[in-house]
């Protein structure tokens, strides 16, 4: 395996904090959600990054490579186009499912909206190889995959996290994505220790490293990429960089941006981490907790100190893209993506379908994570469709809960906001919509979107019909 892209430092590009990243002293590079970019059209603000030498890497989000089905054409595609259109070095994805369903388990395809967990069996690394080496076929730049975090654990699983990574890079020659929040994350909510995951990972598979935050909540982290990088993380960070060089290390943040100093504050935070335990890692001394960089407001919350000193790391070369090894993942096994399919789909309907638990798992936390799913697909389609709630209100938060807690996403989140509109139009009894100004500001809305009237009640009868049939199909 020739040696990774030296990135340097970076954080998560989002539309929102677009002008403060510019601003950023001594960014080499960003990283941006791959399905929010138009290849032929990317955003104007990542084109002048890109004049000014930044690196641009797009981060998938969608493809599910820890799915029981093939990686769908388009979407390889689509990814591939946008590292072409953003000169990027490589590419990357997660190890994870998103849908379930369809043909391979004859019942109707179901989408989660977010990244699930695969069990760590040899079932699941032997779907996962495959669609792996699938994706590198298609890509033109190398690949490497993300370790999610999880606030459930598989019943009956074989194979620690990092005995289920060492085995992936070495059948695939994939690189590996670490993100230090998620091992966390998983140490809190699953037993892991981050730790010992660190010691028996290939080191020198990875390609770059996340540092993000979270919050716990009644015992379970929630790693919502929404709050300051705590202590902890950092830890972790600086036990990953004790062991090895990272050759890029980014900060993610999605959702409650701060002011532009208080993010360039808390990426100080993280590269004064990496370059404090690079010097302790020279020295070949442990790095003891009272000499890490202090955290300051931004990342820590009321406690003070001073902001991380200490240089930021100079700007690498860009190096050839890396080949992935030889093949030597063995022929095509049907049964373990049928295997793998059965499983996956009856998780995926009880966290959003509402059918019973599979037998094994912590109802508890699956409530808490069907709950998230429901959080975050209101999240979203309120800010992909910000009229919904201007037309709803206060309601917008309690019906959209309503809906998605009885229906499954199908589509998108594009296509659950047009879902959502039209079940409150057709639904004429609604404690939702009873405002008849509301009403015709929704069917227009609805309209322009859709280029379509609402339904005919016979319509209306039909589409209820099969949405029974297809709960008791998926039950």
């Amino acid at each position: 395996m020739r040696e990774p892209t030296r990135l340097g430092t970076g954080i998560g590009w989002r539309p929102e904090i677009a002008d403060v990243v510019a601003e950023l002293p001594g960014l080499d590079w960003v990283e941006v959600v791959a399905e929010n970019v138009c290849a032929g059209h990317p955003p104007e603000a990542l084109v002048r990054l890109r004049e000014r030498g930044v690196t641009v890497v797009p981060h998938g989000v969608s493809l599910g490579l820890g799915g029981a089905d093939r990686p769908d054409a388009g979407r390889l595609s689509a990814l591939a186009a946008t590292a072409t259109a953003l000169g990027a070095p490589l590419v990357t994805e997660h190890i994870a499912f998103v849908r379930a369903g369809g043909p391979l388990t004859a019942s109707p395809a179901l989408e989660a909206g977010h990244l699930l967990p695969v069990p760590r069996t040899r079932d699941a690394l032997d779907v996962l190889c495959k669609n792996v080496r699938i994706a590198q076929d298609a890509l033109p730049v190398p690949l490497a995959v993300e370790n999610i975090a999880a606030l459930f654990s598989w019943p009956d699983e074989e194979l620690t996290e990092a005995q289920f990574l060492t085995e992936l890079v070495e059948r695939t020659g994939v690189r590996l994505l670490i993100d230090v929040a998620n091992l966390y994350t998983n140490q809190v909510n699953r037993g892991d220790d981050a730790v010992k995951a660190l010691a028996a990972l290939p080191v020198e598979a990875i390609a770059y490293v996340h540092v993000a935050g979270g919050v716990e909540r009644d015992g379970i982290w929630h790693d919502t990429h929404a709050h300051p990088v705590p202590r902890a993380v950092l830890d972790v960070l600086a036990e990953l960089t004790a062991r090895v060089d990272p050759p890029g290390v980014l900060l993610e943040r999605d959702d409650d941006f701060p002011p532009g100093p208080e993010l360039a504050a808390e990426l100080a935070v993280v590269t004064g981490m990496v370059a404090h335990a690079r010097r302790a890692a020279t020295r070949a001394e442990p790095v003891p907790a009272g000499a890490l960089p202090a955290v300051p407001p931004a990342a820590s919350g009321p406690a003070t100190g001073p902001e991380v000193p200490g240089p930021v790391p100079p700007r690498p070369v860009m190096d050839e893209p890396v080949v992935p090894g030889p093949v030597v993942s063995g022929p095509e096994v049907p049964g373990a993506r049928q295997r793998l399919g059965i499983a996956q789909t009856a998780l995926l309907s009880a966290l959003v379908a509402g059918t019973p638990a599979p037998e094994g798992f912590d109802r508890a936390r699956l409530r808490v994570q069907s709950r998230a799913l429901v959080a975050k697909r209101t999240g979203v389609v309120a800010r992909l469709a910000p009229e919904l709630p201007a037309i709803l209100g206060p309601d917008f938060g309690r019906a959209f809960t309503a809906y998605a807690g009885a229906r499954p996403m199908r589509g998108g989140y594009r296509r659950d906001a047009l879902d959502f509109a039209e079940r409150l139009l057709v639904d004429e009894r609604s404690p939702y919509l009873t405002d008849p100004a509301a009403r015709r500001r929704l069917a227009r809305w609805w309209q322009d979107r859709a280029g379509a009237r609402p339904p005919s009640r016979t319509a209306r009868l039909l589409r209820g019909a099969r949405d029974v049939l297809g709960a008791r199909w998926t039950a």
